[in-house]
């Protein structure tokens, strides 16, 4: 059967452009009623106006689709609380929300200021926290809800001059990860997007060509798909310029050296501790500890 999101309502924040507007633009293709979120500011998170999310509405009503805007910042309590309130007063329910919004403060670390780190952590990660929380019992008392965390390949695997935003960004995996063992019994299902797209963020790094490669819009579909009815959980797709892959975290099945282990013997059998063909991906954390209990179970290989 075809993903349809008939009858289904669809918060997106930072959705007043790039990668959000996309969004917001195929989940109303899709049949969603939208909540276009965006506070309008500037790239570093500066200023504000609900132009933007006006904008990314009009499209979707000209298009024939249902759509409201609201201007309200994630990162602000009373804000996230305002933008559940208005979709509840319009609609009566919340299925989806897509946590899309998003700044960069970009500089090495050692030329970064404290306030820099701590706005950009507190867009990405406490602005998907506070609106998660916000519609978190919305979606439990419907026995229904989706939620769609953005990462990036900064957090994954990093970048020159971005720890905050690599931070932020890895920290809403470990989000996803506890969230959607929560979530489990309420039909809550939990997953993350790492998108690759030309947006305001990238567009000053890549040449015209490749940006026109890496349209937003060619991201999108993932993200339908993980916010989709028989959507999994706890999974991270990658995606750019119609190319999708999965990403995960994975331990291997390591050594036991036994109790009398040195440095000396860690770094002797350095090569069998990383040796990746043994490699596994746990759901959540008490099957790493399981491993480690049956491991111990094992002579040492050290006496």
């Amino acid at each position: 059967m075809a993903i349809s999101f008939k009858d289904k309502v669809v918060i997106i924040t930072g959705a007043g452009g790039g990668l959000g507007r996309a969004h917001a633009l195929e989940f109303a293709g899709l049949g969603a009623k939208v909540v276009v979120n965006d506070l309008g500011g500037s790239l570093d998170g500066s200023g504000g106006n609900s132009a933007a999310a006006e904008k990314v509405v009009a499209e979707i009503t000209a298009a024939g689709g249902e759509a409201i805007a609201n201007g309200a910042s994630v990162s602000d309590d009373a804000g996230a609380a305002h933008l559940v309130k208005q979709t509840m007063d319009k609609w009566g329910r919340i299925d989806v929300l897509i946590a899309n919004a998003g700044i960069l403060r970009d500089k090495s670390f050692g030329k970064m200021d404290l306030k820099d780190f701590t706005a950009v952590m507190d867009v990405h990660l406490l602005g998907t926290v506070k609106t998660c929380k916000a519609v978190w019992d919305v979606m439990k008392g419907q026995g229904y809800g989706r939620i769609v965390v953005t990462t990036s390949s900064t957090g994954l695997y990093g970048n020159f001059g971005q720890t905050n935003y690599g931070a932020a960004k890895l920290s809403l995996v470990g989000f996803m990860n506890s969230l959607k063992l929560e979530g489990a019994k309420d039909n809550i299902r939990v997953n993350a997007i790492c998108p690759v797209a030309a947006t305001r963020m990238t567009e000053a790094l890549m040449p015209p060509v490749v940006l026109e490669m890496l349209k937003p819009e060619f991201v999108s579909p993932a993200v339908a798909y993980l916010a989709s009815e028989d959507a999994p959980s706890g999974v991270i797709i990658t995606a750019a310029a119609g190319a999708f892959a999965a990403a995960r975290i994975e331990e291997t099945d390591g050594v036991n050296l036994g109790h009398g282990a040195t440095a000396d013997d860690v770094a002797a059998n350095i090569t069998q501790i990383c040796d990746w063909t043994t490699a596994k991906h746990y759901e959540q954390g008490g099957e790493q500890s399981a491993k480690f209990f049956a491991r111990v179970q094992e002579k040492p290989l050290l006496g």
